[in-house]
């Protein structure tokens, strides 16, 4: 019969089994109607000695005409000695992005990476939508766009970071014997700008009479460790008494984000907050909570409660860090010392910072305490 759409709706479909029909205007071309009404379209071709039937496609989801085309297409690559049916079971077999990206996650991002939870989530959220296709059948052109998507929706810094380990995972997949191409290998990322925030000094007596009239004290004397320590939230967020030395006013992470232990001078107001919270406490943690952690969890309202109360905008809880090592610069302290109090990690001061004992660090970090109290009208005069 003559394929036309008219031909194939006036179709009856049989009561069990298939019926078969041959095009007679594409050589090869012919389609099979189920009794449930679906029919498909195929190529019957002997392949490498062996029937085969090459499955095309469903109409109406494949046009006739795109079918004509599939079929010579499919007879072509037959000429030429390939094997269409065994392409397409090689597909059926092949892995999909969401089991490449699992194994990833399995082999390697659990035992080397600390992000790999928000790894896991944040992939698995904005790229949801390849999760399901064949690892190989997701084009570079795909992920580019994928890419500028989440940086027009979620910032470019996140869509740098999501693209950077969907790459990983590919060369890994790679390494360990996957058979494909990287596609993302080589797509252009946004450029990156160095955050500079810091509280700044007419910012300061807003943000400490805020931060004093929060009703919540744990948080409050979090946020103040956060500041008077530069350590980064989630090393002050799982602080543990046993790390602690109150005689020796120390604080000795046990690791930090560039996989090394770090010690903190515990001094001043610090010294006085753990000293206050020690006489009540009855958790390993500094900072004990009720969830899964057993301590704090990022404090995102009460800290967006503190700054709108200050009238303080663009100011995120990482920035304390930075306004610690700012100040600390503002006072006459040398690169060394500011990467040596905030465990900084790098090639060319590395050795520098082996040298260096706390004694300076510490006469460093009070210099700065001073000089923050007073921008924000706090006595509390010097400390030793």
């Amino acid at each position: 019969m003559s394929f036309t759409v008219a031909a194939l709706n006036k179709l009856t479909p049989p009561a069990k089994g298939r019926a078969y029909y041959r095009d007679n205007k594409e050589a090869g071309l012919a389609l099979y109607l189920t009794a449930n009404g679906v029919i498909t379209f195929f190529v019957r071709k002997r392949v490498q000695g062996k029937d085969e039937r090459i499955v095309l496609g469903r109409f109406p989801e494949i046009s006739i005409e795109n079918a004509r085309k599939l079929c010579l297409k499919a007879r072509a690559e037959v000429a030429t000695g390939k094997d269409p049916a065994a392409e397409r079971r090689r597909l059926r077999a092949e892995i999909t992005f969401g089991e490449m990206f699992t194994e990833f996650l399995e082999r390697h991002a659990k035992r080397f990476k600390k992000t790999w939870k928000r790894n896991e989530q944040d992939v698995t959220r904005l790229f949801s939508g390849f999760f399901g296709r064949k690892a190989s059948q997701i084009s570079r052109r795909e992920w580019q766009a994928a890419h500028e998507r989440v940086g027009i929706e979620n910032g470019q810094y996140q869509a740098n970071k999501v693209l950077r380990c969907v790459c990983t995972a590919y060369n890994k997949a790679i390494e360990w014997g996957w058979e494909g191409t990287n596609p993302t290998q080589g797509i252009r990322k946004f450029k990156e700008k160095s955050r500079d925030r810091f509280l700044r000094r007419e910012e300061f007596p807003r943000f400490f009479e805020s931060l004093m009239q929060d009703e919540n004290p744990a948080v409050r004397d979090y946020i103040l460790l956060s500041l008077l320590t530069g350590a980064r939230r989630a090393n002050v967020l799982a602080m543990r008494w046993e790390d602690i030395s109150l005689a020796d006013g120390e604080w000795r992470i046990p690791e930090t984000k560039n996989g090394e232990a770090h010690t903190v001078p515990i001094l001043g107001m610090a010294a006085e907050i753990v000293q206050q919270r020690r006489l009540t406490s009855t958790s390993p943690f500094v900072f004990p909570g009720t969830g899964a952690t057993g301590h704090l969890v990022e404090p995102k309202k009460a800290w967006k409660r503190i700054l709108t109360r200050a009238g303080i905008t663009d100011l995120r809880l990482h920035d304390l860090r930075r306004t610690l090592g700012s100040w600390m610069a503002a006072n006459g302290a040398t690169t060394a010392i500011i990467g040596k109090t905030l465990a900084h990690k790098s090639v060319q001061a590395t050795k520098i910072y082996e040298r260096l004992d706390l004694d300076p660090v510490r006469l460093s970090m009070a210099s700065a305490h001073n000089a923050i109290f007073a921008a924000a009208g706090i006595t509390e005069g010097p400390v030793p």
